[in-house]
């Protein structure tokens, strides 16, 4: 048998796996191919688990996220896809998508914090220019740094969970259960940086991911939605905690703000999520 049978023998192998082993099969690969980056990143940054990542957390990020786009091309060879299936289309109207979602993103956070604002649950913190009002801190020279950063992240993130997760699992399971799947194993993900802040987001984060499958839903299948909203919530969240200009009150619970000032490990930040879901479901941004 020649190699290209032996690699066609194992392509056909590959298809007939079920839709979680084939999961558990990206992941397997992904971590192989990455802990021989991350292993010696890990040494020279002085990091050993599980202490906070804190500034430590970009740098081997980056290393993960690098190698995403060689193990979904892999992924896609095997399944005799493209990336347009997996919802990653370059047109003029996922640019208007991923524009009409960042927009969404940026407003439904920052509405957020205005409310908690009106209610007293938090106060800007004023440091430097007592003339300008500290929300206007977050615009900063970094800021254009921190979208890029936030729309590499969001979009690397949308098409493994969005995309490659959701399109294998719906080889087995509805579309429903897919999405619950691929936004546990989402959330989950996230432990891999922050135990102990992360355990208390768990079921936020799975909102989150639910709330960002349906925003594919309602963009045809394609991710430019899910992508700018995604973009946008970790733009505001960066900057409001790069220039620290919010603080707790304790007026209320922090169940309820937020536990260690996390917006999706409280009751407000699911509400928030919630709405958002609803803002999609009555637009229903399908153009």
């Amino acid at each position: 048998m020649g190699i290209a049978d032996q690699v066609n023998s194992l392509r056909l192998l590959l298809l007939s796996m079920p839709a979680i082993v084939k999961v558990m099969a990206f992941f397997t690969v992904w971590v192989c191919l990455w802990l021989p980056i991350a292993i010696p990143s890990a040494i020279a940054l002085n990091w050993q688990p599980p202490q906070p990542l804190g500034n430590k957390k970009l740098p081997l990020l980056a290393s993960l996220y690098l190698i995403v786009p060689l193990i979904i091309w892999g992924g896609i060879s095997v399944e005799g896809w493209s990336f347009a299936d997996l919802g990653l289309v370059v047109s003029a109207r996922s640019l208007v998508s991923l524009a009409l979602g960042f927009s969404l993103g940026m407003l439904s956070i920052a509405t957020l914090f205005a409310i908690q604002r009106a209610l007293g649950w938090i106060s800007w913190q004023e440091e430097g220019d007592q003339d300008i009002h500290p929300i206007l801190s977050i615009f900063q020279p970094a800021l254009f740094l921190t979208l890029l950063l936030g729309l590499w992240i969001s979009g690397t993130e949308e098409l493994i969970f969005r995309g490659f997760l959701q399109n294998l699992l719906q080889q087995d399971y509805s579309l429903l259960v897919a999405a619950a799947i691929a936004s546990l194993i989402f959330a989950c993900a996230h432990l891999l940086w922050e135990v102990r802040e992360t355990i208390t987001q768990l079921p936020g984060l799975w909102l989150m991911g639910m709330v960002l499958t349906f925003a594919r839903i309602c963009d045809r299948g394609n991710l430019g939605l899910a992508i700018g909203l995604h973009a946008g919530w970790i733009l505001v969240i960066a900057s409001l905690d790069t220039a620290k200009i919010i603080a707790y009150t304790g007026r209320v619970p922090e169940w309820i703000t937020g536990i260690k000032a996390q917006p999706l490990a409280g009751v407000a930040g699911i509400f928030f999520l919630v709405v958002t879901a609803a803002i999609l479901a009555i637009f229903d941004l399908r153009f």
